[in-house]
C-alpha cells in the first residue's frame, strides 16, 4: 500500500500530547453513538476512528470499506496508521488479535479484569492485547497530528481493558437511549453496505436487547465508580440540544469548544475514516439531528410492555419513566 497526498477529513490543533487521548463512546449499539461520533468528528482537534474493536477482522482481514469510501487496504490514512504502529498491517497479527479478543475482551471477562490475579495464564495475553491496542490508538492520534481519538467501539469490556494501561488518557462517554427505542432498532433489518454479499447487521429479540442494555449500562456505571472519567449522556438530550451538549463534550475531552459546528439542529458532515459502525458513517453533507421515536408506534404493545418491565429500574434512573420523558 502506498500513502498518497489525498486530503483527509481530519482537522487538528495544538501540540502532540505525551499520552494519546481517547474519547471512548460506550453503551449498547443502536443508542445513537454513530451520529454522535460523526458530529464530534467535525470538531477541530479530533479524529474519528469508528469501532476499533472490529478493525482487525473487518478492516485488516476482510478489507471492508472505510468511511471515506475506499477499501481499508487502499485507504491512505489507515495505511499510515499501520506503518506507524506495526510497520504495516500483518495478517498474522490481525488473526492473533481476533483470537486474543475472545480470550480477554468479552463482557464475561470483566470480573477477571477487576481482579487480575484471577486471570492466571491469561495475564500475559491481556498484556499483549493491551499493548497492541494502545499502539493502535497512539498511531491513529499521531497520524492525525496528535488529535483526540474518537473510538466508538461501545463495548464495555474494551473500556475495562483499556483502563488497565497507563499509556492512554482514557475518557468515556456513556451513551444511553430509551431501552424501548433500542429494542425496536435491534429488530429491524439493516444492510451492511461495506461488506460483500449484502450481509445484514446483527438482530436481537426485545428480551435479548433488554438484558444487554441493562448489563452494559451497569458496567459503565461501575467503570465510573472505579475512577475512570465517565460522562453520562442521553441520546435524547443530545438531539434536543446538540450545541450545548457538544460544548460539554468538547470540555470533557479537553478541547477548546465546539465553535459553529452545529447550527440549530443541523450539521455539515465531512468524510471520515471509520473502520466499522452503523451505515450512517458513510453519510456526508448537511443533515438535521432529529429524535427517532418510531418505536412508540411500531414496536408492538406487548413487546413495549415486556421491555419496560425488564429494564424498569434503569429506565427510572435515567428519567425515561417521567410523564414528560417524551
Amino acid at each position: 500500500m502506498t500513502v498518497t497526498t489525498r486530503p483527509q477529513a481530519v482537522r487538528t490543533t495544538g501540540p502532540v500530547s505525551p499520552r494519546a487521548r481517547v474519547l471512548y463512546l460506550g453503551g449498547l449499539g443502536r443508542s445513537g453513538t454513530t451520529v454522535l461520533e460523526r458530529v464530534l468528528g467535525q470538531l477541530p482537534g479530533v479524529v474519528t476512528a469508528g469501532e476499533l474493536v472490529h478493525l482487525w477482522q473487518r478492516g485488516v482481514l476482510d478489507d471492508e470499506t472505510c468511511g471515506c469510501g475506499t477499501p481499508f487496504s487502499a485507504c491512505p490514512f489507515w495505511t499510515e496508521v499501520g506503518r506507524r504502529a506495526f510497520g504495516g498491517w500483518d495478517r498474522a497479527l490481525a488473526e492473533r488479535m481476533v483470537a486474543l479478543h475472545d480470550r480477554v475482551d468479552r463482557t464475561r471477562h470483566v470480573p477477571l479484569l477487576l481482579v487480575p490475579a484471577l486471570l492466571g495464564g491469561r495475564r500475559a495475553e491481556l498484556a499483549e492485547y493491551v499493548r497492541t491496542s494502545v499502539a493502535l490508538h497512539e498511531a491513529v492520534s499521531a497520524t492525525a497530528g496528535g488529535a483526540v481519538v474518537i473510538d466508538s467501539s461501545k463495548h464495555s469490556s474494551l473500556a475495562f481493558v483499556l483502563r488497565t494501561s497507563g499509556d492512554l488518557d482514557l475518557r468515556v462517554v456513556h451513551v444511553v437511549r430509551d431501552s424501548r427505542g433500542v429494542a425496536y432498532s435491534w429488530t429491524k433489518e439493516v444492510q451492511r453496505p461495506e461488506a460483500s454479499g449484502g450481509s445484514l447487521m446483527t438482530r436481537y429479540s426485545p428480551t435479548r436487547s433488554s438484558v444487554l442494555w441493562t448489563g452494559h449500562n451497569l458496567l459503565f456505571a461501575l467503570l465510573r465508580r472505579l475512577g475512570t472519567p465517565v460522562r453520562l449522556l442521553r441520546y435524547e438530550d443530545f438531539v434536543a440540544a446538540p450545541g450545548p451538549v457538544l460544548d460539554g463534550l468538547a470540555a470533557f475531552a479537553g478541547l477548546p469548544g465546539s465553535g459553529d459546528v452545529v447550527e440549530g439542529d443541523t450539521v455539515e458532515l465531512a468524510p471520515s475514516h471509520t473502520v466499522a459502525g452503523n451505515p450512517m458513517r458513510f453519510r456526508t453533507g448537511r443533515i438535521s439531528l432529529r429524535r427517532d421515536d418510531a418505536w412508540r408506534t411500531r414496536l408492538p404493545r406487548g413487546r413495549r410492555r415486556l421491555v419496560t418491565a425488564l429494564t424498569a429500574p434503569l429506565l427510572l434512573r435515567y428519567g425515561y419513566l417521567r410523564r414528560d420523558a417524551r
